[in-house]
């Protein structure tokens, strides 16, 4: 668990006018900020935000906290997260939360998120390349706009394609985040093969990893990154990035 007195202190060393003014432009009345609420829709600015008291709330829907609420709510990030981000600007650690010394801990390593972006984007125009996958989409009801928003992409047939945009193709990086898949014999290929991809983001948008699915009869239908140190199955949910503002709406 993160200290309590931590946690304190990070909330008295940011400016939660500067937190929330970067993401809902704030106007002084009089002691306090106003700016219309972000977490409903309305034509009156009713969302106060107190520079003294480091505080916010909206007289409409009620909503109010501190600068780790707001991330929490408006970014839809774990507290944990929120903390995080907010330990960043104020140029502070977070502690180390106690771990279970019995299960190992996978290590993330310099690159995974830069690959998984890099991977992404060669899917998504190798799709553009693939008639029949594009097909295979519409035939199940899926327009190029939804293909676009859910930045969809398409693995082509064949065992290391990815190697044409990975000069360093014997990277660990592209083993530890599932990419590529090394046999008994040494020998590395890619893991998804011949298959429609979904990149999996978290809540910040950012890829951290892939599920694929065969365009024919092959098993597996459906073939998933495994877990990595960027990307836990149990603690993510497909979707929720996109869903964002419908969810805030709601």
């Amino acid at each position: 668990m993160i200290p309590e007195s931590f946690i304190q202190e990070l909330i008295n060393r940011v400016d939660i006018i500067d937190v929330i003014d970067k993401s809902v432009p704030l106007k002084k009345a009089g002691a306090n900020y106003s700016a219309c609420c972000p977490f409903h829709n309305e034509k009156s600015p009713s969302f106060t935000v107190s520079p003294s008291k480091q505080f916010y709330h909206c007289f409409g829907c009620g909503a109010h906290g501190t600068a780790i609420g707001f991330l929490m709510e408006y970014q839809g990030l774990s507290f944990v997260e929120a903390v995080q981000e907010l330990a960043k600007i104020a140029g502070m650690i977070v502690p180390q939360e106690t771990r279970d010394i019995d299960k190992p801990q996978q290590k993330v390593i310099p690159g995974m998120q830069e690959a998984l972006q890099t991977a992404l984007n060669y899917y998504r125009a190798e799709l553009k390349k693939s008639p029949q996958a594009i097909e295979y989409l519409k035939g199940r009801g899926l327009s190029g706009q939804v293909a676009a928003n859910f930045q969809m992409g398409y693995a082509p047939a064949g065992w290391q394609n990815l190697q044409s945009v990975f000069p360093q193709y014997e990277s660990d990086v592209l083993e530890t985040i599932g990419l590529v898949v090394k046999n008994e014999q040494g020998k590395r290929y890619d893991r998804f093969r011949d298959r429609v991809m979904f990149p999996i983001r978290n809540i910040k948008g950012e890829c951290i990893g892939f599920g694929g699915r065969v365009l024919g009869d092959d098993k597996p239908k459906y073939l998933n990154s495994p877990e990595t140190p960027v990307f836990s199955k149990g603690r993510e949910l497909y979707g929720l990035f996109e869903a964002r503002s419908a969810l805030r709406d709601q």
